[in-house]
């Protein structure tokens, strides 16, 4: 009776899940606030292509479904991770968490983003003033995640971002929330996950390079100063809903397959599917596939294959780090590569 009870409230979040974000984003077609947000970050999580809503857990679960979170058999953990991205931007990702008990698991995360130096420009001056402005991104990030059984637990992130650049920033708030429900119908290995991303406040930029100087047409009087408006856009948000299955193929070896679909409300909706083979408990190679298309034909350009692979150290030098890396192709730009490491106590 717990069981078709918790398997209910599963449901019903999935189906809330659906109806919150679309009160949020009224057109498929926009601009949304804080892109950055929808970037991948951790190395085996990207690697399977992202289909791990239902089964990742531990600190690497943060930035997917922060349900996962609990489910851990570690007191504590620390991740570090670095992406390169496209255009020469590159992303670092830190994420830090402890189990405490019966209250559950808490984490606490921070991404930043190097854009690198950009020239500034003006109307008068196209080609360039001279000086330069450094952008500065960044997202705090804290999660809460409890496992309420031994198969269902749930998870929320308050995440905090602001951008910045010359004179200019802009602020917002972005709740994540997630539940994952294993062992689904009871068929041991088969899990299901549901989460809501980005849902929070608009964000609009402001600052004193806003204010631009006015000067009247017949000099009679001094110069004086208009505020320029910038526009407020919402939060991008996403729901991802995932199924996944894992089972034993030998004795050191295991097999995890995942399958996904994302919802994004300003994008092209996503279709993903994953697999990770574990070999004698410490080497796994992973892989996987992003179809994302919209009617008029328009496709992403992460839309290829992935892959990974991923050392667990602890079998090795005894030491509890490991090491993952993933490849990510992208058209019309370098590929994307990112190196996690991560460190259980």
């Amino acid at each position: 009776m717990k069981r078709k009870v918790l398997l209910i409230l599963t449901l019903t979040f999935l189906v809330l899940s659906v109806f919150t974000i679309s009160a949020f984003a009224q057109s498929k077609a926009g601009t949304a606030a804080a892109p950055e947000l929808l970037i991948p970050l951790g190395a085996p999580q990207v690697a399977m292509s992202g289909a791990v809503v239902s089964f990742v857990s531990g600190s690497s679960a943060i930035s997917w479904n922060p349900a996962g979170l609990d489910v851990s058999d570690v007191s504590a953990s620390a991740l570090f991770s670095h992406r390169s991205y496209i255009g020469d931007i590159s992303i670092n990702y830190a994420a830090v968490a402890t189990k405490l008990s019966s209250f559950g698991s808490l984490g606490l995360t921070l991404r930043s983003f190097n854009i690198g130096q950009i020239s500034v420009t003006t109307e008068a001056q196209p080609d360039g003033t001279g000086a330069i402005i450094n952008p500065t991104f960044f997202t705090l990030g804290l999660t809460y995640s409890k496992l309420l059984t031994d198969h269902v637990s749930i998870g929320v992130t308050a995440n905090i971002v602001n951008e910045s650049f010359a004179n200019v920033s802009a602020s917002g708030v972005a709740f994540d929330a997630g539940i994952q429900y294993r062992n689904l119908g009871g068929i041991a290995g088969l899990s299901l996950g549901v989460c809501v991303n980005n849902i929070g406040t608009s964000m609009q930029y402001g600052g004193s390079d806003l204010w631009l100087p006015a000067n009247a047409t017949d000099l009679s009087r001094g110069s004086t100063y208009y505020k320029v408006e910038a526009a407020s856009a919402q939060m991008p948000s996403i729901i991802q809903i995932g199924f996944g299955y894992e089972m034993s193929l030998a004795e050191s070896t295991g097999l995890k397959l995942g399958i996904a679909y994302e919802n994004n409300n300003y994008g092209i909706d996503e279709y993903r599917m994953g697999a990770e083979i574990g070999l004698v408990k410490s080497l796994f190679l992973r892989g996987g596939y992003i179809y994302s298309t919209d009617p008029t034909g328009t496709k992403s350009i992460f839309q290829n294959y992935t892959l990974g692979i991923g050392v667990d150290l602890k079998e090795y030098v005894k030491v509890p780090i490991s090491i993952d890396y993933a490849y990510v192709p992208v058209q019309y730009f370098s590929a994307n590569n990112i190196l996690d490491i991560n460190i259980n106590f």
